[in-house]
């Protein structure tokens, strides 16, 4: 079940609907009919399948469609469609390409120049095979063929209005593929089509390539500008919309979600506020992502649903983590409570990442969300200044929803003041829960404090945090100590039998 995406305004109704739910949420509902389109982007971006979507999608409707290669021939096409599954019995495909006699050499000898007479012909057989077929929904591809028929851009100018001319009146919606094989000075379609789509498909430094769509131009429309990530799986083109928070109105419930340890309640004022995000932060081994899961277990006792995403540790690591601290997951995962996604960074994009999330938010009813860690969530963005604008906007969509946003970072280094934070996520989060190591008596022991709350009051006090098969105890505070958050602190108190 995909999300269903809000949509802005469009005043156009009866939309020509593409066949990739995203795109058309993107696009406000779909075309409008009976409109001249342009689908460009380089070899490989995906143009012919997006086409394929939305000839197929016309004929489950049962509109006439009919598509004009002049580059693929046909089996081909039916190879693509048979990798995906497809049945293109009710798409009319018309193959113009020249045959093997046009190598011979007495094909070649003639008054005019070739071109010429390729662009006659393949321009009078797909008026002809559009007057015959009366067809509702039409694909050309692609426009690089018919701009080296051409031959100047005048020319193709011409060629291009006067398809845009014949196919007006005639109540057909028509698709334009172009490769981008032209100098990019070349922008004479841009100007003539009532609308433009962009793919891109890029390579990272590392991982598999990523795709990502753009709709430039849509005269007369509302659409959700910016970049979208798109993938091509088995089955097709799966578009994931660019998340805009402000679409969703604002929850101004805010209950205390507690973690069902009551020292710890305490330390951060009675718990945590519905529809906050809070974030966990400090070295590795302090025992962040077993605090946010205790907070997990809190909401899964509660009969609430929870979604974990992990990026660092497996779901095997993390069950048998938690069963060690005596807080096994296996029931809660059992009864459907708790979703435990782990994700490979280099494989997911950011696009992906959210429309998961929305998912588990939207269509599985999830009332807390854990992101472990950001710096595996750093690693799937294309940099730290989008991560940052991304998560904002993320947090913004969940905290809306009434979701309340559990974020893990750590930090370089152990102890010391020259711990860093790979990103600093402190200004996004409404609550900052600091974890930190210090040294007593020649043992490492654990330190947990809460240094911003923006929903209402907590303690500032710096208590022990203990971890043990028995699950998580928070101490007193840690009166008798100073420079704590150091890592070395100075003993203030008195000892048993020991002199201060």
């Amino acid at each position: 079940m995909d999300v269903k995406i809000k949509k802005p305004e469009n005043a156009q109704q009866n939309l020509a609907k593409t066949g990739v739910d995203g795109l058309d949420d993107i696009l406000a509902g779909g075309l409008t009919p009976n409109r001249l389109y342009l689908v460009d982007g380089n070899p490989g971006s995906g143009k012919t399948t997006v086409a394929l979507h939305f000839l197929m999608e016309g004929a489950a409707l049962g509109e006439t469609t009919l598509y004009v290669t002049l580059a693929e021939t046909a089996e081909e096409l039916k190879a693509v469609a048979d990798n995906h599954g497809w049945d293109l019995d009710g798409i009319e495909l018309l193959e113009i390409i020249p045959g093997s006699d046009a190598l011979s050499s007495d094909e070649q000898i003639t008054m005019f120049h070739p071109s010429e007479v390729e662009l006659g012909e393949a321009t009078k057989n797909i008026l002809a095979a559009v007057e015959r077929l009366k067809p509702t929904r039409v694909v050309i591809d692609s426009l690089s063929e018919l701009r080296l028929l051409s031959q100047h851009s005048l020319r193709y100018r011409r060629q291009i209005l006067a398809l845009k001319r014949f196919f007006m009146g005639r109540e057909c919606t028509v698709l334009l593929l172009d490769d981008r094989t032209a100098d990019a000075t070349d922008r004479q379609p841009y100007s003539i089509a009532h609308g433009v789509v962009t793919l891109e498909q890029f390579a990272p430094d590392y991982g598999p390539e990523r795709r990502r769509l753009l709709v430039s131009k849509y005269r007369g429309s509302s659409f959700r500008g910016g970049y979208h990530d798109f993938v091509i799986r088995q089955g097709g083109v799966q578009v994931f919309p660019r998340l805009v928070a402000g679409e969703y109105p604002m929850r101004s419930q805010r209950d205390v979600v507690p973690s069902g340890v009551s020292e710890l309640d305490s330390l951060l004022g009675g718990g945590l506020a519905l529809g906050t995000s809070t974030l966990i932060t400090g070295p590795a081994g302090a025992g962040k992502s077993s605090l946010a899961m205790q907070y997990v277990l809190a909401a899964c006792n509660r009969n609430e649903r929870a979604a974990v995403i992990l990026f660092d540790e497996s779901i095997a690591t993390t069950c048998d983590r938690m069963s060690g601290m005596g807080r096994p997951l296996n029931e809660v995962r059992k009864k459907g409570l708790l979703s435990l996604q782990q994700v490979d960074p280099a494989e997911l994009s950011p696009g992906q990442l959210v429309h998961s999330l929305r998912e588990k938010v939207e269509r599985d009813g999830a009332k807390l969300v854990v992101l472990d860690s950001l710096n595996g969530y750093m690693h799937a963005m294309p940099g730290e200044g989008f991560l940052t604008v991304q998560l904002h906007e993320l947090t913004t969509y969940l905290g809306q929803r009434g979701v309340t946003t559990i974020l893990v970072t750590t930090q370089m280094g152990f102890i010391g003041s020259a711990m860093q934070s790979p990103v600093d996520a402190t200004y996004l989060a409404d609550c900052v829960v600091l974890l930190r190591y210090f040294e007593d008596q020649g043992r490492v022991r654990k330190a947990v404090s809460v240094v911003k709350k923006r929903t209402g009051h907590h303690e500032d006090t710096i208590r022990e945090l203990i971890i043990s098969s028995n699950g998580i105890h928070v101490g007193p505070p840690l009166s008798d100590f100073r420079g704590v958050l150091t890592g070395v602190p100075e003993w203030r108190g008195t000892r048993k039998g020991q002199e201060r």
